[in-house]
């Protein structure tokens, strides 16, 4: 195996991705195998992966030559004080039941990393028929994690398909439909004590501090009617998924830098999301107290109200909010007359002082690539699919060329749609024009932004940083929607949608701390890539029968493939013992 290197330009950077690969001889021709993605890397962990590479290869080059089976005509050897001697059949063998058991493991292991099992296991209890409910919640977690679906597809299809059953010591019972509902219903009561849970949990693996914080919010609609209720938190508003025609649930969301979760909160759908900062930062300081914190926010999050009271608290919540268009072009002029400060390579600000306030206007060069290559990309995409609609063989009438103009506009973004000026005649034909003032000022906007903190004593490179860090919210929203699929809920009690968002947050807490492990070896290693690889790592019953009618039961894994076990080396985890055999006699009964 070796090091293989791939080098890309992409919105004006010029990226460099690492892969682990080896050549594979198949007759007399060799061929490439990609083995393992890794990303962008830095010296140190490029040279990591070298040395990994090279103890790994020697590794698999030890050969041992091992007899399965001794001689026919060899002598037995006598059998140890207390122990019995068997007869098997193996031409009689047996391979049944084979499931998937190497993603389970890893994601339970992830769960008793942070302590979850210790944190439920007295808080949820056991029914009075033995059901164990915290055992039914990591079920529950687990499955979100690796294959999320509906808890049908659980009770019906996944649980039996997977070796959960011979990690957590439990039956089907655990994952009855009935069971795992009324599992949902024990949930909420422990949300707070679970923030604390893990905020000191967070502290103790990743030494995380708590003096900046992300917030942000985001919603998940029901393509159902709108409940009769007026309790029901299912509302129609505003949609960032683009489904003004669902209801919807507003989900808030308060992360760490580093994309650790702290809490979240669920809203009623039609819920504003200027009105839902107040309520979260007093929440934040009842469970850790009101310490020096800096909230990062987008701009529609506070409103001048909010802001007016986050500066006259005491002591004062600091804060660093982004701007919009309106209040930059309100400063436009007096930025103008102030010059440029470099504080660090493709970095230039301004500041300006204004109420209590500074506005830190910031252009990004990196940024400016990246934006510019963006709009350059959508608007020829565009101005190509308004040619093509102008220049038709054959002549639409204007209702229907108007349909097509904007499904297109639609397809090109707000932004790329506002730069052409269009016009339909009563004939039918599209006429189309680059509205050169707005592309101008877009050009002279594109990764420049303006930001307002009442912080006093950072530098504005720091501030920029923080600001940046925004994505790390964004990214656990997309890993909610995408990866762990909290979407389409099939619930109907308000009670239960919010415990299958609990159900999410704990699978997302078990993914961002895999995340967060990969960081340090690869970028490029992403917890799904890992999981899958894991997930070929199955659990098989290997039934042997004796001659003396009895049957010998060996539960036994598959041996990991190569890339698998790279990832486990690197990971530091050791793969338990295989479990002892088992013999059962004619009635099925172990003995």
């Amino acid at each position: 195996m070796f090091l293989l290197c791939r080098t890309r330009k992409k919105d004006g950077k010029v990226h460099h991705n690492w892969s682990i690969a080896e050549n594979h001889r198949a007759g007399k021709r060799i061929t490439r195998r990609h083995v393992l993605y890794l990303g962008e890397l830095n010296d140190t962990q490029r040279r990591a992966w070298e040395r990994l590479i090279e103890v790994f290869d020697q590794d698999e080059g030890r050969a041992r030559q091992m007899s399965l089976f001794p001689d026919q005509g060899a002598r037995p050897h006598a059998p140890p004080v207390g122990h019995e001697q068997v007869s098997v059949l193996p031409k009689l063998t047996r391979i049944e039941r084979p499931r998937q058991w190497g993603a389970c493991f890893l994601a339970d292991k992830l769960y008793r990393e942070l302590r979850l099992e210790a944190f439920f296991a007295p808080r949820l209890g056991k029914s009075r028929e033995g059901t164990d409910w915290e055992k039914v919640l990591r079920i529950l977690v687990i499955y979100r994690l690796l294959c999320p679906g509906s808890e049908w597809k659980l009770h019906r299809h996944y649980f039996a398909t997977t070796a959960l059953a011979d990690l957590l010591g439990v039956d089907e019972s655990a994952a009855q439909d009935d069971t795992l509902y009324r599992c949902h219903d024990r949930l909420l009561a422990h949300k707070e004590a679970l923030f604390q849970h893990l905020r000191q949990r967070w502290a103790d693996l990743f030494n995380t501090r708590y003096d900046i914080l992300l917030y942000d919010l985001t919603s998940t609609y029901f393509e159902c009617d709108a409940p009769a209720d007026e309790n029901d938190p299912r509302k129609f508003g505003y949609s960032r998924d683009r489904r003004g025609d669902c209801v919807q649930v507003v989900i808030a969301l308060v992360v760490t830098p580093e994309g650790l979760p702290l809490a979240y909160e669920m809203h009623p759908g039609n819920t504003a999301d200027k009105t839902t900062l107040a309520t979260m930062i007093a929440l934040i300081q009842k469970r850790h107290g009101a310490a020096r914190r800096v909230w990062v926010m987008d701009r529609g999050i506070p409103t001048e109200e909010t802001l007016a009271q986050m500066r006259a608290a005491t002591p004062p919540i600091h804060y660093l909010v982004g701007t919009t268009k309106a209040r930059l072009a309100r400063f436009e002029t007096a930025l103008l007359e102030r010059p440029f400060v470099e504080v660090r390579e493709e970095l230039r600000v301004k500041n300006l002082a204004h109420e209590n306030e500074t506005y830190i206007y910031v252009e990004s060069k990196e940024r400016v690539n990246k934006e510019r290559s963006m709009r350059r990309r959508a608007l020829k995409a565009h101005w190509k699919r308004l040619r093509e609609l102008a220049t038709l063989k054959h002549p639409l009438p204007r209702d229907e060329m108007l349909l097509r103009l904007g499904k297109a506009q639609e397809k090109a973004g707000r932004q790329a749609a506002s730069l052409v000026e269009t016009e339909v005649t009563p004939e039918g034909t599209l006429k189309h024009k680059l509205n050169w003032p707005k592309l101008r000022e877009a050009r002279r906007r594109e990764g420049r932004y303006l930001l307002r903190t009442n912080l006093e004593d950072q530098s504005p490179d720091t501030l920029w940083i923080y600001y940046m860090q925004l994505v790390h919210v964004e990214e656990a929203f997309r890993t909610l929607k995408g990866d762990l699929a909290i979407r389409p809920v099939h619930h109907q009690l308000p009670r239960r949608i919010e415990a299958h968002l609990f159900v999410a947050f704990l699978a997302y807490c078990l993914m961002i701390t895999l995340r967060i492990r990969l960081k340090t070896h690869a970028p490029g290693l992403t917890p799904r890539s890992v999981l899958e690889k894991l997930a070929n790592v199955q659990l098989l019953d290997v039934r042997i029968p004796t001659t003396d009618g009895r049957e010998l039961l060996l539960v036994r894994r598959s041996e990991p493939s190569k890339d698998a076990r790279l990832l486990l080396n690197l990971l530091d985890i050791k793969l338990p013992v295989q479990a002892l055999p088992r013999m059962y006699g004619k009635e099925e009964k172990a003995v």
